[in-house]
């Protein structure tokens, strides 16, 4: 994939937070400018897709379990899964 190059300027202070965090995280600050691109141009209707998801497969793991017992895990702690009962 091709990149196209942007320039942007920020105030001497966020571009020190900005190296620093990069510091901290292992990475670039042009990465994290990157990421926080691509999470400001995400689908709004995907923002919570992943809670969402993680809340059906609690509300319903004893049904899939009970469908596909060959896939079911063999060892679940109940604990870990909101609204799972062991």
């Amino acid at each position: 994939m091709s990149k196209k190059p942007v320039t942007i300027r920020v105030p001497e202070e966020l571009h020190a937070q900005l190296q620093e965090r990069a510091e901290a995280e292992g990475t670039t600050v042009t990465a994290l400018i990157t990421e926080a691109a691509r999470n400001a141009v995400r689908d709004p209707r995907l923002e919570d897709a992943a809670e969402v998801f993680r809340q059906f497969v609690a509300d319903n793991a004893d049904a899939f379990d009970a469908a596909f017992p060959d896939d079911a895990p063999a060892r679940l702690d109940a604990a870990e899964i909101p609204g799972r009962a062991a």
